[in-house]
């Protein structure tokens, strides 16, 4: 363990491998909004937030789980289309807030091309609030829309053993995973419907 008198020990949440301080400065350095996405085991979270003096501001946010709350989605809540939705609603609320662009804050997740934080990140754009990024890093639009999912359930549909135990889930909530792709296409509808209607009032 390092020692002497000229040693710093490092803040507490940067030992615990929470936050990257000197990321944070450059981040907070552009006075832009950051938009935060983070991943649980079972859920999405992204919140735009502004750096306060006194701590961070939470300007709006959102998470998967209203999705099924809110908006009848009756997919996973966690994957890649969940993020996409769950990007979208938090990148509409922004913009009612009058948020013209934000920066990206991914934190300590190592960033891989396609992932879930950038199909958060694409929901949000397509909301209409500019942040900077590299559109290679996006996922396809067919995984966006769980195609690949409906197509691979089209394959083993005869097997009905095999079908009904790799999709248990889905069907457990009435959603058989060929509908996906429509059934993304009508809760994007909605949650655009929603801000369509309240930005006419």
């Amino acid at each position: 363990m390092a020692k002497g008198v000229s040693y710093n020990v490092p803040y507490r949440r940067r030992r615990e491998g929470k936050t990257n301080y000197r990321l944070r400065k450059r981040l907070i350095s552009s006075g832009m909004p950051r938009l935060v996405v983070r991943k649980t085991g079972k859920h999405i979270a992204l919140q735009l937030i502004n750096a306060k003096a006194v701590g961070d501001e939470t300007v709006t946010s959102a998470y998967s789980s209203e999705l099924r709350k809110k908006y009848g989605w009756l997919g996973g809540l966690d994957n890649l289309s969940a993020a996409y939705l769950t990007g979208l609603l938090c990148g509409y609320r922004a913009a009612n807030k009058d948020i013209e662009s934000a920066i990206f804050d991914i934190g300590l997740q190592s960033p891989s091309k396609g992932a879930r934080i950038f199909a958060a990140l694409k929901g949000f754009i397509d909301a209409g609030v500019e942040v900077a990024s590299d559109e290679e890093t996006f996922p396809d639009e067919k995984r966006i829309t769980g195609q690949h999912i409906a197509d691979y359930a089209g394959k083993i549909a005869s097997d009905t053993e095999v079908y009904s135990r790799r999709f248990s889930a889905y069907l457990s909530r009435g959603l058989p995973p060929q509908d996906i792709p429509k059934h993304f296409s009508q809760v994007k509808e909605k949650i655009a419907s929603e801000f369509s209607k309240s930005a006419k009032k």
